[in-house]
């Protein structure tokens, strides 16, 4: 990665010119970022969950989103984006097609040709995306300030898990994360492909006539994506908005990560992408086995203990009393999981070094460590106070069926 004010200046000014460029590994803009596209493992699509702001992730820019100043300081480039005469963003391509959506929520069918004449933000998403589940209070602000200035949000939720393809677990998600604007559900990647989109969360910025004219990947970059839908609502003709920023209140799992004690990166626990297993033997895929843990793990280690299948994308738990184990260093710890069928709910114990977590409890869990998995989604486990160092996480399930998909961490 190039320096600040050079990763800033990437992000404005050289993206690919075109949609069709964003498939040429070559000019990639996330690979002169650094950040590196998972292995095809989502229906040929080439995805990858983007567990960090774009920009956002070295140690000299822990605090993206300190204030506008932060944000005007670093590249002086964007004081000209809110004057249409200053500057103009390139054409990357026309909007694609949302003809492929499999059903809406929130709105009847919505086509390219029905958008013509109002500024159009496209958000790709998937539910139980911590990435996403942070940047979600900024694009919620965005869609009810400017709903009647000529602005209309559209998420594109496109599934990572094959729960996540469930229309009821995501209407439920929905609803609970109050997202109230227009949903295209994306089940077969259509309108994915159709923008060449590799990652989650992504935004893509369209004008009134239909052009897309910028993107970004990732968590971060909020002033910036709101000062670019001021400059399209200018372009086209509306005013009286001022120029006013947006400000957020994100409680529980969409709060800011703590980046500055972020050191443990998000770890998938089925068998066809985990890394850093640490119960002896290994890790059996499709194999029902009991697995011990470790006294013991080093940082971003992770094991079973108890009677479990390893599956492609996740881990099935048994019998009951099964355990997970990580090290980890961060504030926040997050689990992807759900019961074995609807209305029948999995019982678990959460430990920090232990003992049960007391003040250092997440939204999901008692001072006690006591919670209870009850659908597919994201659980916040662990919220603790600094200091933040290397500790060690165990759940216990005391019912059997629980399946586990991923650690997240903020």
């Amino acid at each position: 990665m190039g320096s600040l004010a050079n990763q800033s200046t990437i992000l404005l000014t050289d993206w690919p010119t075109r949609i069709q460029e964003r498939n040429a590994p070559a000019s990639d803009p996330l690979a002169r970022l650094g950040l590196s596209p998972r292995p095809d493992h989502v229906a040929r699509t080439y995805a990858q969950r983007c567990w960090c702001a774009a920009w956002g992730r070295r140690a000299s820019l822990r605090h993206p989103n300190s204030g506008k100043a932060f944000m005007m300081n670093r590249n002086p480039f964007l004081p000209a984006a809110r004057h249409p005469a200053a500057v103009s963003f390139p054409v990357e391509g026309e909007l694609p097609s949302l003809g492929g959506a499999t059903t809406w929520l929130n709105s009847p069918p919505i086509s390219a040709a029905d958008l013509r004449g109002n500024v159009v933000l496209i958000n790709f998403w998937t539910y139980t995306c911590i990435n996403w589940l942070r940047s979600l209070p900024y694009v919620r602000a965005w869609a009810e300030k400017y709903r009647d200035h000529g602005v209309v949000v559209i998420g594109v939720h496109t599934p990572e898990f094959s729960f996540e393809h469930d229309l009821e677990n995501v209407s439920r998600a929905a609803r609970d994360l109050r997202v109230s604007y227009p949903i295209a559900i994306d089940n077969d990647y259509v309108i994915w492909r159709a923008f060449y989109n590799h990652y989650w969360p992504a935004l893509y910025f369209v004008d009134a006539q239909g052009r897309i004219r910028h993107h970004h990947f990732g968590e971060g970059a909020y002033e910036q994506s709101e000062i670019i839908l001021q400059h399209l609502l200018a372009e086209a003709g509306i005013g009286g908005i001022g120029d006013e920023l947006v400000s957020v209140d994100a409680q529980g799992v969409e709060a800011a990560a703590d980046w500055g004690d972020l050191k443990s990166p998000e770890n998938y626990l089925g068998h066809a992408r985990t890394e850093h297993f640490a119960s002896p033997g290994g890790a059996a895929l499709g194999t029902r086995r009991v697995y011990a843990a470790p006294a013991r793990l080093s940082l971003n280690r992770w094991a079973l203990s108890g009677d479990w299948t390893g599956e492609r994308e996740a881990i099935v738990l048994n019998t009951a009393n099964g355990r997970i184990a990580s090290c980890f260093h961060s504030r926040d710890v997050h689990l992807v999981m759900g019961p074995p069928a609807r209305g029948t709910p999995v019982r678990f114990r959460v430990f920090l070094d232990g003992q049960a977590p007391g003040a250092a409890h997440g939204i999901d869990v008692d001072e006690q460590g006591n919670g209870m998995v009850t659908e597919s989604r994201l659980y916040q486990l662990i919220r603790q106070p600094k200091p933040i160092a290397d500790r060690q996480f165990e759940i216990e399930f005391l019912d059997v069926g629980v399946r586990a998909f991923a650690f997240t961490f903020g």
